[in-house]
């Protein structure tokens, strides 16, 4: 499809004065995961910084949802040094305590300790590979986000062989709280693929 086109195809998805744009559903009503939906969910991310945000935010989330994860966002940046890895990799038992009478984040002492291994191998990471998306994108085709074309929400998987991979490999590395189905919600998250549903007004924005 020529890029005029495709840019009026979107534009005909947003919203009019009187409705609202189609939306992928899995973000219902709620102001804030409709924010997270139209803003990020999906988009391409390739700041190491944002990368590990969304390692410890995502980690956190294992055996939750994630609306209760981005209500506590802002109290998680505070918590974690605005999320910058070496900080957050010096954290001590002192730290781990402090966390732990935190009320904006999920008090968790297995979730909280893994953060903190998380951010040391991490560091590690970009070491190894020059940056963490570096290796992250050396799992995927040709180093190239996938964008999917999905009728309905149903259509979503909740892990690829590529997640699969990806989460094998952490978990020999050391990573905690990160299996395949959190490794595949934070590539959704940061855009190494797109799995926005093909009539969503926010897949091409």
């Amino acid at each position: 499809m020529a890029l005029d086109s495709q840019l009026s195809t979107d534009r005909s998805k947003l919203p009019t004065s009187n409705s609202e744009p189609t939306r992928c559903t899995w973000c219902g009503t709620d102001p804030l995961y409709v924010k997270y939906h139209d803003e990020e969910w999906g988009k391409e991310v390739h700041d190491d910084r944002i990368l590990f945000e969304f390692l410890i935010l995502e980690s956190a989330q294992a055996g939750l949802s994630w609306i209760t994860i981005l209500r506590r966002r802002e109290g998680y940046r505070k918590a974690f040094a605005d999320f910058d890895p070496v900080k957050v990799s010096q954290f001590n038992e002192g730290d781990v305590d402090r966390l732990m009478q935190d009320t904006g984040i999920i008090r968790n002492k297995l979730k909280i300790l893994a953060a903190i291994s998380n951010a040391k191998l991490f560091l590690a990471v970009q070491k190894e590979f020059g940056s963490f998306d570096k290796y992250m994108y050396s799992f995927m085709p040709n180093g190239k986000p996938i964008i999917n074309h999905l009728a309905n929400q149903g259509d979503i998987q909740a892990r690829t062989e590529i997640s699969d991979a990806i989460a094998k490999d952490m978990k020999k590395r050391g990573f905690k709280f990160f299996g395949t189905t959190i490794c595949y919600a934070h590539m959704q998250a940061t855009g190494m693929v797109n799995d926005h549903i093909s009539e969503c007004a926010f897949k091409n924005v």
